[in-house]
């Protein structure tokens, strides 16, 4: 019986497995360029019967439950939904649809298949008056979208809008079906036993990553102007499972646990967590509540209200160092930095710089690093008077910078807000504006009157002009991945993606062109092993799998692999070799010996689009990955099997 040539082909494989190499198991990765989101389904807020499906919306996401098989199936933009934040969903069930409005007045039609068909008139159209739609009405095959300008009805069955009409239109339909709600009361039960995973709450205010797990905070007091968010520590483990810290907290002295703003793990015990909130700090141990220290219970501790009220105790920028000991921002107060030392007590720090009114520190104290040398870098993130801040806690000593003049003696002191602030691979100190980003060499951070670098991106069109990096745009928050580069999240433009040098911009992700939740981004952290890079927005977290990861030492044959392995005939994306070292030389070779591909690692991973030097897809064989360190030193060799 003659077999197929797929069969063929992978029996070909194993034989050239067996002679050729010796393969170990390696960890299953996610392919780079790949988007994930992390989206909470806690509240439940509307719930339509569709047979024997119930589509949920929850927490302004949506999910769908099967009543026989009990199967769950989230939906979101990484598996076909047009946008997120979802206002209103019905189920047409003449049209056998699922009617999905979104925030923005886009529309989704789902079915029970997982089909989804958007119709995005309504938000594209240009109109006078108000398009936000605050209820649909189903009658037949017909949709009634209820908004401020008017009514838009919608044909279901056929996908497309078949009318509208002002408040003042003739045929303005006045007696519409009432809108049904009896799904919820008859199945809220059923619902609320459900488990569709995610976070409890969509807030990312603040991340940090710590032994591959993800801890994060919700913000609140000047995120967004949200005040009084919940106060919630949720953390994304190196499973991909969701833990949330104790929420039912009575702090002493405060009214309630809210706004928490930043998290800090003992780098002593990474059980032991502390938070800085409007009220002070929290301690947890193993998730669980301990105590918290504001005012009133500990001194250095002062309220910034102007009654003294001790719920409203801004601290922020909290942090360890290597020795454990805890730093936090106090604003508007006495004391502008207060320290918790590894043996328990409790001192505090403040200088003249840091003053804003009479004897009390500036009203926007956020966002500590320590940078390499051991000094803690924060800035303050008020109008009136911008400025960042090194302090060295060796010597008690701290500077101040609030000169932002450029090297060419551009003033961009008007009007500036400072957002940010990182350390990257060469020590410089970026900050992060409302102007776009700026950063200090080495001379400008040991004289602060030099001001500040807006570095220069050279057009390249056969002239010597060159552009300010992301000029005028709003940066919210930077992260650095092990390749030197740098992730700039902004307000309303995304994130953006500067090569190691700083002259090209290698990836630029919105909303409109990628799987990003939101072009408004409240923080980034990175997952150096695994080069993931996650992205706390407006609308909730998502992440995006890049090609670079930690570096290692040294590359031997147990810590460098490649994946997939073999490269199966159905696989059209990146091949990816991690575990190298910086700025590693890479070379594909065939067996013969033949360049297929060559370049340098991005921190430690390496990618192949599969394709020879002339972009022609390779054949099935054995391909040898043959190394050198960044300074000519022999590398390892490992292989990668493809079957076309």
């Amino acid at each position: 019986m003659k077999q197929n040539n797929s069969y063929i082909r992978l029996m070909v494989l194993v034989a050239l497995f067996t002679i050729h190499c010796s393969l170990f198991t390696s960890p299953i990765k996610a392919q780079i360029g790949s988007w994930r989101n992390y989206l909470a389904y806690s509240e439940i807020q509307q719930i339509q019967a569709a047979g024997d499906d119930l589509f949920v919306m929850a927490s302004n996401n949506l999910y769908q439950y099967n009543q026989k098989d009990q199967s769950i199936t989230t939906y979101d933009k990484i598996n076909g939904m047009s946008d997120t934040y979802i206002s209103h969903i019905r189920w047409c069930k003449q049209a056998k649809r699922l009617v999905v409005v979104y925030s923005n007045s886009n529309i989704d039609l789902i079915e029970t298949n997982g089909n989804i068909i958007n119709i995005s008139d309504l938000y594209t159209k240009s109109i006078t008056g108000d398009k936000t739609v605050s209820s649909i009405r189903i009658d037949g095959v017909y949709a009634y979208l209820i908004c401020g300008f008017g009514i838009v009805k919608l044909n279901v069955q056929r996908a497309e809008i078949a009318d509208s009409y002002t408040t003042n239109h003739p045929d303005y339909p006045t007696s519409l079906p009432a809108e049904d709600n009896s799904d919820y009361d008859k199945y809220i039960q059923l619902v609320s036993s459900l488990k569709p995973g995610g976070p409890k709450y969509n807030y990312f205010h603040n991340m940090i990553m710590h032994e591959n797990n993800l801890y994060t905070v919700g913000g609140g007091w000047y995120q967004l102007g949200n005040f009084k968010r919940p106060g919630i520590i949720q953390v994304l483990n190196d499973n991909k499972d969701w833990i949330v810290f104790q929420e039912n907290i009575t702090p002493a002295f405060a009214e309630k646990y809210e706004d928490a703003n930043s998290i800090a793990i003992d780098p002593l015990n990474s059980k032991h967590v502390m938070v800085a909130s409007c009220s002070g700090i929290y301690e947890f141990m193993d998730g669980v509540f301990q105590k918290n220290y504001t005012q009133g219970n500990t001194d250095y501790f002062q309220s910034a209200a102007s009654d003294n009220h001790p719920s409203y105790v801004r601290t922020d920028g909290i942090i360890y160092d290597k020795q454990g000991n805890l730093y936090c921002l106090n604003s508007g107060s006495k004391t502008a930095i207060i320290k918790l030392s590894n043996n328990g007590t409790w001192s505090g720090f403040m200088n003249d710089v840091l003053i804003d009114k009479p004897n009390l520190s500036m009203r926007g104290l956020i966002g500590s690093i320590i940078d390499s040398k051991g000094c803690i870098w924060f800035i303050n993130h008020h109008n009136n008077k911008p400025a960042f801040f090194c302090y060295n806690p060796q010597t008690n000593s701290i500077k101040k910078y609030n000169t932002f003049i450029n090297e060419d003696g551009t003033s961009l002191n008007t009007n500036i807000i400072i957002n940010c602030i990182c350390e990257d691979l060469n020590g410089y100190i970026w900050v992060g504006t409302n102007k776009g980003p700026v950063y200090l060499k080495e001379e400008q951070i040991n004289d602060s009157s030099l001001g500040v670098i807006q570095h220069k991106v050279p057009r390249n069109d056969g002239t010597d002009y060159a552009d300010y990096l992301l000029s005028g745009i709003d940066i919210t928050c930077m992260a650095v991945d092990k390749a030197g580069r740098k992730w700039f999240g902004t307000s309303n433009n995304g994130v953006y993606l500067i090569s190691t040098d700083n002259n090209e911009q290698e990836q630029h992700f919105t909303a409109e062109n990628s799987k990003l939740l939101s072009n408004y981004i409240t923080s980034i952290a990175i997952n150096n092993k695994t080069g993931e890079v996650f992205f706390g927005t407006e609308k909730g977290l998502c992440s995006y799998i890049s090609d670079a990861t930690e570096p290692n030492t040294e590359m031997t044959t147990d810590n460098v692999w490649a994946y997939p392995n073999p490269v199966t005939p159905d696989y059209t994306g990146l091949i990816t070799i991690t575990g190298l070292s910086y700025d590693a030389d890479v070379k594909i070779l065939s067996t013969n010996g033949a360049l297929m591909a060559e370049g340098r690692s991005n921190g430690g991973t390496f990618t192949w689009n599969g394709c020879d030097r002339n972009g022609n897809r390779v054949a099935s064989g054995i391909y040898m990955v043959v190394t050198a360190t960044s300074d000519g030193n022999k590398g390892t060799v490992c292989k990668i099997a493809v079957v076309r």
